[in-house]
């Protein structure tokens, strides 16, 4: 009975997570569309307007609809995760499966060199990668697809090093198969479900990463309207009363990032042989 309520209570739950990202999906490719509030108009007469029915999520200090931004801030940071996770997963998935056939001196090359990257805490790398590039998108995608990298490749590495010792695979080498054909044919088609629990968890890391880069003003530059840059814009005001400023881009932030782990923590139990969840 127990595992049974556990189990509708974690549909409900993925349920809930896949609603969120729906929406916040629909903001970021509908919102500027039907809301008519240019993200981007200046009107000062109008700067600082509480929540309302014209402007549901008020306007900010240059009085701008934060509605507006919001939607056109949702399409931006979800546009660029989504990026920053493809990227990863083809970039990361590649050296692993590489390191794990190759071995010897490939394999030594490209473990240190991911060892390296996970020496450092992955803010801290991808703030210094947008120092070094420049503050901007192009940063802000080298700096968290770097970080990313290496925990596709220890994954995959792993995963490779495992399939390789097995019987189909040694068969396979026996009737002649090239190493390509090893890699297409028989290893990426094992190793899918784990690239996806891990992409949904990139996904998630990514939101907030560059959320964070784009709050210390090393994501994305003004006047590109990013949750990030628009929490801190809001905390000047965040004593004075004018809480709608951070408080709505911060709510999207906390939302994606919260949903996006859900559908990772409940792909990783449909896909573990060992989960009562997956039953």
């Amino acid at each position: 009975m127990r595992q049974a309520l556990a189990i509708v209570r974690h549909d409900v739950e993925i349920a809930a997570a896949l609603a969120i990202i729906v929406l916040l999906v629909a903001a970021g490719a509908l919102g500027p569309v039907l809301w008519r509030g240019d993200p981007l108009n200046v009107d000062v007469v109008n700067a600082l307007l509480p929540p309302s029915l014209e402007h549901p999520m008020g306007t900010d200090d240059v009085g701008r609809d934060v509605l507006a931004r919001f939607a056109l801030g949702a399409r931006t940071s979800l546009l660029v995760a989504a990026l920053v996770t493809i990227l990863g997963t083809l970039i990361g998935c590649a050296a692993g499966v590489v390191a794990g056939l190759a071995s010897g001196w490939v394999d030594v090359v490209l473990s240190r060199t991911m060892d390296a990257i996970l020496a450092f805490p992955p803010l801290i790398f991808a703030m210094a990668v947008a120092i070094g590039v420049g503050p901007g998108v192009l940063a802000a995608v080298i700096g968290v697809v770097l970080t990313a990298i290496p925990w596709y490749f220890r994954l995959l590495r792993g995963e490779v090093l495992r399939l390789r010792e097995l019987a189909f695979i040694e068969s396979a080498r026996a009737l002649g198969v090239s190493p390509y054909g090893l890699i297409i044919r028989h290893i990426l088609p094992q190793t899918t479900s784990t690239v996806f629990v891990q992409a949904a968890a990139v996904f998630s890391f990514s939101i907030l990463t560059l959320a964070a880069l784009g709050f210390v003003g090393l994501g994305i530059q003004p006047p590109t309207p990013e949750w990030g840059a628009m929490i801190t814009e809001g905390l000047q005001y965040a004593l004075t009363g004018q809480w709608w400023l951070g408080v709505f881009p911060g709510l999207g932030v906390f939302l994606a990032a919260v949903a996006s782990g859900m559908v990772a923590d409940r792909m990783r139990d449909l896909f573990d042989p060992k989960s009562l969840a997956r039953l």
